[in-house]
């Protein structure tokens, strides 16, 4: 035979190698791949494959964990650190933020609070405050209008200069 057709037959019988596989989901719900039947702890539920053929439909179970069952729980705990490592990130990104917002909101509340005391310190001062109206003229507040402002920077004194 030339060496091309007989390579050309090794890679044709290589689907029929890999067919006499078990496969089966481990405790750990891994997925185990082997040319030997799985431990006899493993429920017939659990049996994903078995060998081509039903020749190994008569192999008994064996009692001794394979070498493949050993390395599945091994790994386990690298993927679950892994796992709680990016979750415990995520967490604390999280916290990071809420707490960034917390600093920035308690600043614009303080800030708020200096100065609507300021402006109620105006206000009791009774010197004469102008506002600039809708039209773009200066008018002087009467006694209401500035009881009504006295009134709103009370108010946001006291919702935004209590310690919290």
């Amino acid at each position: 035979m030339r060496p091309a057709t007989c390579v050309l037959l090794a890679l044709l019988a290589m689907p029929l190698a890999a067919q006499a596989q078990w496969q089966w989901i481990d405790g750990n719900g891994r997925k185990v791949f082997s040319d030997r039947p799985p431990p006899a702890d493993v429920p017939a539920r659990n049996i994903i494959g078995r060998p081509a053929g039903g020749g190994g439909a008569s192999v008994p179970a064996m009692a001794a964990p394979q070498a493949p069952v050993p390395a599945a729980p091994a790994s386990a705990p690298r993927v679950d650190r892994a796992l709680e490592e990016k979750a415990r990130q995520a967490e604390e990104a999280e916290k990071t933020k809420r707490a960034e917002a917390e600093a920035k909101a308690a600043k614009a509340r303080q800030d708020n609070c200096a100065r609507a005391r300021q402006g109620l310190a105006t206000l009791d001062s009774g010197i004469r405050i102008a506002r600039v109206n809708g039209q773009g003229e200066r008018e002087i507040m009467d006694d209401a209008a500035r009881a009504g402002e006295q009134r709103r920077l009370q108010g946001v004194v006291q919702s935004d200069c209590v310690a919290r």
